[in-house]
C-alpha cells in the first residue's frame, strides 16, 4: 500500500509540474529536471506518509481485538 500510493502521487506530480514548466516557457532540459526532482521528492515523502497511514490502520484495526480478547464479561449467566 505504501509503494502504491507514493507511485501514484508522484506521477500525479511528475505530470502536472511537466505541463506547468510547458506552460511557463521553460526549456525541455529545465522543465524535466525540474519535474524529475519533484516527483522524487514525493515518493520520498508519500513512502513516509503511506507506512505511517499503514500502522496506523494496523493498530486501529487489531486494537478492539485485543481489547475483546482481555476484558472480562461482567455479570453472571443468569443476566442473560
Amino acid at each position: 500500500m505504501p509503494r502504491r500510493l507514493a507511485v501514484a502521487v508522484a506521477l500525479v506530480v511528475f505530470a502536472v509540474c511537466l505541463l506547468s514548466g510547458m506552460e511557463a516557457g521553460n526549456t525541455f532540459a529545465e522543465t524535466v529536471t525540474r519535474a524529475l526532482e519533484a516527483m522524487f521528492a514525493t515518493v520520498v515523502i508519500g513512502l513516509v506518509v503511506g507506512v505511517m497511514a499503514q500502522k496506523m490502520l494496523e493498530e486501529n484495526l487489531n486494537e478492539p481485538e485485543k481489547n475483546l480478547e482481555i476484558s472480562p464479561v461482567k455479570g453472571e449467566p443468569k443476566d442473560r
